[in-house]
C-alpha cells in the first residue's frame, strides 16, 4: 500500500462533532496534518478552504502547542480552492507560525516546496 493515500475513503467522510466536549467556550480542535522529520523537526499543517481565516482558539491552540515543543516546529497554514480532495502538495501557503511568530514571507508557494525548504533546514538526518 502507498504511504499517504486516502485508505478508507467511507471513514474520511465521516464529520467529527466535538459539541459534548464543551468545556465552557472551549472545544476540541484538529490538525489536518502532521510530520515528525527523522526525529529533528516538527511540521503541522492546517488547510482552509480559499482565503479562510483559522479561527481565534485553533490559532492559540497551535501556536501554545508549537512553542513548547522541544524542537524545532512550524505551523503551515495552507488554501486550496476544490470542494474534492485536496491535494496537499499543491496547496499554497498563506501563513506560517515559528518561533513565537506569525509569517507571510512564503505567501503563494505551494506546501510541498515550503516544506522541502523547511526540511533542508531543519531536518537533520537522524536515522
Amino acid at each position: 500500500m502507498q504511504p499517504g493515500i486516502i485508505r478508507n475513503r467511507e471513514f474520511a467522510t465521516q464529520l467529527r462533532d466535538f459539541s459534548g466536549l464543551q468545556f465552557g467556550t472551549i472545544t476540541p480542535t484538529d490538525i489536518d496534518a502532521l510530520i515528525e522529520y527523522k526525529n529533528s523537526c516538527f511540521i503541522f499543517v492546517e488547510a482552509k478552504h480559499q482565503d479562510a481565516l483559522l479561527p481565534m482558539g485553533q490559532s492559540l491552540a497551535l501556536q501554545r502547542l508549537i512553542d513548547n515543543l522541544k524542537k524545532p516546529s512550524i505551523l503551515f497554514v495552507v488554501t486550496h480552492n476544490t470542494d474534492g480532495d485536496i491535494d496537499f502538495a499543491s496547496t499554497t501557503v498563506q501563513l506560517y507560525y515559528q518561533n513565537g511568530k506569525w509569517h507571510d514571507r512564503l505567501n503563494g508557494t505551494s506546501l510541498r516546496k515550503a516544506i522541502e525548504m523547511y526540511i533542508k533546514k531543519y531536518g537533520v538526518a537522524n536515522g
